[in-house]
């Protein structure tokens, strides 16, 4: 499957969200409680959009001091940026200076894309094509612009929003896929969600399994690559990317902006930290806590996620202690503390 453009510049595409604007950036401040220069008042804005992909026309920021060098490098019209950093914007870019960034971009991307005005009832050109090739379960729920590709399956209760299916993939009873991440900033007086807008892309030949939820993208694309399978009661974040002919088992849970190579298989219970890269190839073992970048082919296990071969020696080594006489020893208040022969303990 080609992942089909935008339909228009920035974030959020036209089929999904609901646009206002452009937007003055002295408005754009004063919805994001930023200050900024006089002379720079005027300047118009009409979306929003990450800095790595912003152009003149978009409003973007920064809140992660990781990704300076892509604030270095921006094209984008206006940022929102902390004080510390406000010298590190671009010449040409308006900088718009907060000293929560992240809660400036929730309030400034609402005002880009407010809440669309709910719709009661059900369409009078709802309509099902006698040549459909797809099949649809009892009570799912396929929202507005969603795309399925030919001979796509979706089971019972499913709900599918804000997403683009490619061909053959098979949606599992009571998945959910495409509903908001878990976004937002944090103030003094409360939580104020983020707006979510980016998609789902699903790929050719993708299985996911039942009640497994895939959230869409808040700045980017949640993407799961061609042949991917997905087992039930798997939990993958918003902007995580799945690479081709992946293997997710039940029960895991893959955190925001984390991408997995092609060929990654990860076993049930792995739990994976955020903004991180699973290199291709590589296998983490069952209940493994991953919580930095994995070397492409590497065999990983255990908590923190360490080579299975390392993990496995020091359970071996902590189970021959604990079936020997030493630690026995030790508890009783021995004095010959020495390990038993043939035991390791460094």
């Amino acid at each position: 499957m080609t992942v089909p453009p935008m339909e228009s510049d920035g974030m959020g595409d036209a089929r999904f969200f609901l646009r206002a604007g452009p937007h003055r950036a002295v408005d754009v401040a004063k919805a994001a409680g930023g200050t900024i220069a006089a002379e720079q008042q005027d300047v118009v804005l009409y979306s929003v959009a990450p800095l790595q992909t912003a152009t003149a026309r978009d409003l973007s920021f920064l809140d992660n001091r990781r990704y300076a060098d892509a604030l270095a490098a921006t094209h984008a019209g206006a940022v929102l940026v902390h004080p510390d950093l406000a010298d590190r914007v671009p010449a040409g870019c308006v900088a718009i200076v907060t000293e929560a960034p992240y809660l400036g971009w929730a309030r400034a991307t609402a005002l880009f894309h407010p809440a669309p005005p709910t719709r009661p009832g059900i369409h009078p050109t709802a309509v099902v094509d006698p040549t459909a090739g797809c099949r649809i379960g009892a009570g799912a729920v396929i929202g507005n612009g969603v795309v399925l590709g030919a001979d796509c399956r979706v089971g019972a209760q499913a709900g599918i929003s804000h997403a683009m299916l490619g061909k053959r993939v098979y949606i599992y009873p009571g998945a959910r896929i495409g509903q908001e991440g878990f976004g937002f900033a944090t103030t003094p007086t409360g939580m104020v969600s983020v707006p979510q807008l980016g998609r789902v892309l699903i790929e050719d030949d993708v299985e996911v399994g039942a009640n497994s939820t895939i959230d869409r993208g808040s700045a980017q694309d949640t993407v799961i690559g061609m042949g991917s399978r997905i087992d039930n009661l798997v939990q993958i974040g918003h902007n995580v990317r799945v690479g081709r002919f992946c293997v997710i088992v039940a029960q895991v849970g893959i955190s925001g902006s984390t991408t997995l190579e092609d060929f990654v298989v990860v076993g049930g219970q792995v739990g994976i930290a955020g903004h991180l890269t699973v290199g291709r190839k590589a296998r983490l073992a069952a209940q493994t806590g991953v919580m930095a970048d994995v070397p492409a082919g590497s065999d990983m296990a255990g908590t923190p996620a360490q080579p299975a071969r390392s993990f496995f020696r020091q359970v071996a080594a902590l189970k021959r202690l604990a079936d020997g006489k030493w630690l026995s020893r030790i508890v009783a208040g021995g004095t010959n503390h020495s390990a038993p022969k043939g035991t390791e303990t460094d």
